[in-house]
C-alpha cells in the first residue's frame, strides 16, 4: 500500500508540473491553490492576520516609547540642580515616556525617605516593563500554534487520500488523490510560513524591549544616584 501511494504521489507531482507549464489562461491562481488547502486554512489565515496586527502595534508603540535616556537624565539633573522641581515635572509631562514616566513617579515624591522613592521607581519600572511586553506572548503562542496547524492540515489530507483509495480499491489515477495531497500540502507549507515569520516578529520585538528595559534600569540608578548627591555648598 505505501508503495502504491509513493508512485501515486510521483505521478501527481508530474502532473502537477505538467499543469504549470500549460499556457496561462489554465494556470492557477493563488486564491485557488490556497482554497484547496481546505478548512485548516482558515484559522491559519486568522492567525496571520492577528500576527500582523500585533506586531505592527507592538512596533508602533516601541517606536514612541524610544528616547535619548542620557539626554533626559542631563536635562532632569539640571533642573533638580536648580530647584526647579515644577519645570523637571512638566518636561517628563512633554516627553511622555517610559522613562520619563519612571522618573516622574520618582519627583513627585521627592521630600520622602530615599526608600520610599526607590521603591515608587521600581514599581513604575515594572508597570512599564509589562506594558512593552503586553501581548507578545500571543505572538509567540502564534508562532507556535501555526506549523501545528499546518501538519494538522497535513494528516486530515493524507487521510483523505488513503480514503479514495480505499473506496476505489486501489484503481485511482493521480487526479482522484489531487484534493487529499493538495490539502497535506498547502496547507504544511502555510503553516511553516506564518509560524516563521511570527517567531522573527515576536524575536525582533522581545530584542527591541530589551534594550528599552535596559535603558529604563539604567536610568533608574541613575535617577537614585542623583538624589543622593551632596549638593555642594554655596559660597
Amino acid at each position: 500500500m505505501i508503495s502504491t501511494m509513493l508512485l501515486l504521489l510521483q505521478e501527481t507531482a508530474q502532473q502537477a508540473l505538467a499543469e504549470s507549464a500549460a499556457p496561462a489562461g489554465t494556470s492557477m491562481s493563488i486564491l485557488d491553490m490556497l482554497l484547496k488547502g481546505g478548512w485548516v486554512m482558515a484559522p491559519i489565515a486568522l492567525l496571520s492576520v492577528l500576527a500582523l496586527y500585533i506586531f505592527v502595534e507592538r512596533w508602533l508603540t516601541l517606536r514612541k516609547a524610544s528616547s535619548d535616556p542620557a539626554a533626559l537624565i542631563d536635562r532632569v539633573r539640571s533642573y533638580i540642580l536648580n530647584e526647579d522641581i515644577r519645570s523637571a515635572l512638566l518636561y517628563l509631562d512633554t516627553e511622555n515616556t517610559p522613562i520619563s514616566r519612571i522618573l516622574k513617579k520618582g519627583l513627585e515624591r521627592l521630600g520622602r525617605p530615599i526608600t520610599d522613592i526607590q521603591e515608587a521607581v521600581q514599581a513604575a519600572g515594572k508597570h512599564e516593563a509589562f506594558e512593552l511586553e503586553k501581548r507578545t506572548d500571543i505572538l509567540a503562542s502564534i508562532a507556535s500554534i501555526a506549523p501545528m496547524l499546518g501538519f494538522l492540515g497535513t494528516v486530515t489530507g493524507m487521510i483523505k487520500a488513503f480514503q479514495q483509495i480505499q473506496n476505489l480499491q486501489g484503481n485511482v489515477n493521480p487526479s482522484v488523490l489531487a484534493e487529499g495531497i493538495w490539502e497535506a500540502l498547502i496547507t504544511t507549507a502555510a503553516g511553516l510560513v506564518v509560524g516563521i515569520i511570527a517567531t522573527f516578529a515576536y524575536n525582533f520585538l522581545i530584542n527591541r524591549i530589551n534594550r528599552l528595559i535596559n535603558d529604563m534600569e539604567q536610568s533608574a540608578t541613575q535617577f537614585i544616584d542623583l538624589l543622593q548627591e551632596p549638593v555642594s555648598p554655596t559660597t
